[in-house]
Formats: structure tokens, C-alpha cells, sequence
């Protein structure tokens, strides 16, 4: 499993032009799903994520975690952080995990984290879609082999 976390101001996805989930201050999340990974692996991944002190505190200085500031997650699926381009001109995707695997896992993913905050939103499995955010800071880190 691996995660890139966007520390953000506001983010939305959208499908087809229709807005399907949006957020303000707190958390872009990118999930990518190996074909190794298993459903044990989430709530490690999820508590990492709502606790890790990203947030700025009074002084300027991370101190603060997405539970902390009350903030709210965004999670969008992307089978593309598991891409190769370490030969030729074409990304493989062998690594990724096939779509039915997937698909649980970020659901599970998702239903975990709404155990623990209290505005999860989303993108949809398999579509498309457009990412806008505005990222805060900027703020970008990589969550993986926990």
C-alpha cells in the first residue's frame, strides 16, 4: 500500500464535470494499491495518517495532526502509484493490484477512516477524474511499507 497525502486548503474531485466529493482544510489523499496488500495493512495505514503532525500549530511549526485541526480527507484511488517506468517509454502496471482487489481494499480504507474523522469524501473506483486542490504549504509526503 502506498499513500501520498496532500497537506491542502480546500480539494475536490469531479467526474463527467460533476463535483462527487470536496473538502476544506485537511488531507488530499492518493491511495495506491499493491497486488500484495491486505485488508490488515488499513487500519495501520489510516491511524498513521489521521496522527501524523502535519498540521501548523500557533508557532508556524507541524505539531499538529489532521485529528488535531478537526480536518477532513479526501481519498481518490490511483493504481498509478504503482507504475514502473524503469524500462522503456511505457508505465507497467504489473505491480498494481487487479481492479475487484482494489476496489475492496479502498473501500475498506474508506470505511475505516470514517471511523476516525468525522468528513471523509471521495472519488469514484475506475472513473476518470479530475484532482483540483490547493495545497497548503506545500505539504507533500509518502506513506509505504508500514
Amino acid at each position: 500500500m502506498k499513500i501520498v497525502i496532500q497537506r491542502v486548503r480546500q480539494a475536490s474531485v469531479s467526474v463527467e464535470g460533476e463535483v462527487v466529493g470536496e473538502i476544506r482544510q485537511g488531507a488530499l489523499v492518493f491511495l495506491g494499491i499493491h497486488k500484495e496488500d491486505r485488508s490488515t495493512q488499513i487500519p495501520p495505514f489510516v491511524e498513521k495518517l489521521i496522527q501524523l503532525r502535519i498540521f501548523q500549530d500557533e508557532e508556524g511549526k507541524m505539531n499538529r495532526s489532521l485529528l488535531d485541526i478537526q480536518g477532513e480527507l479526501l481519498i481518490v484511488s490511483q493504481f498509478t502509484l504503482y507504475a514502473n517506468c524503469k524500462s522503456g517509454r511505457r508505465p507497467s502496471f504489473t505491480d498494481s493490484a487487479p481492479p475487484d482487489q482494489a476496489n475492496t481494499l479502498y473501500e475498506l480504507f474508506i470505511e475505516e477512516a470514517r471511523k476516525k474523522v468525522s468528513k471523509v469524501e471521495t472519488g469514484i473506483f475506475g472513473a476518470l477524474m479530475q484532482v483540483s486542490l490547493c495545497n497548503d504549504g506545500p505539504v507533500t509526503l509518502v506513506l509505504e511499507d508500514l
